[in-house]
């Protein structure tokens, strides 16, 4: 098994652990789109208690990578992931955290075109 199925195998649990439903060939390519950061301890987590984190995934996720216009439904998608995933979960893996992230803002078809 390579690292990156290893890597998807492991969100695949954590989703199951949380009771989440997969697609799992856009978990797969979310996670290909996060590219090598997916393979760096710190790098390949959420911190939901860094605002300037959040601001990020904000800015450079949702912003420019799903196209989504800056407003307040972005605070919210990013707080429903985290409610989602659990606040005090150590575990909020980027490609888990923007594979929630595709699925709230309906944004699909950007992995799927």
């Amino acid at each position: 098994m390579s690292k990156f199925d290893e890597k998807v195998a492991l969100y695949q649990a954590e989703f199951t652990k949380l009771k989440v439903s997969v697609d799992e060939v856009l978990l797969r390519a979310v996670t290909k789109g996060c590219g090598p950061v997916i393979y760096l301890p710190d790098a390949s987590k959420v911190s939901s208690s860094d605002k300037a984190e959040l601001d990020r995934v904000k800015e450079n996720f949702l912003m420019k990578k799903l196209g989504l216009p800056d407003n307040a439904s972005l605070d919210a998608g990013i707080k429903a992931v985290i409610d989602i995933l659990g606040s005090s979960n150590s575990n909020k893996y980027r490609a888990m955290f923007y594979y929630l992230l595709v699925k709230h803002f309906k944004k699909e078809s950007i992995y799927t075109a």
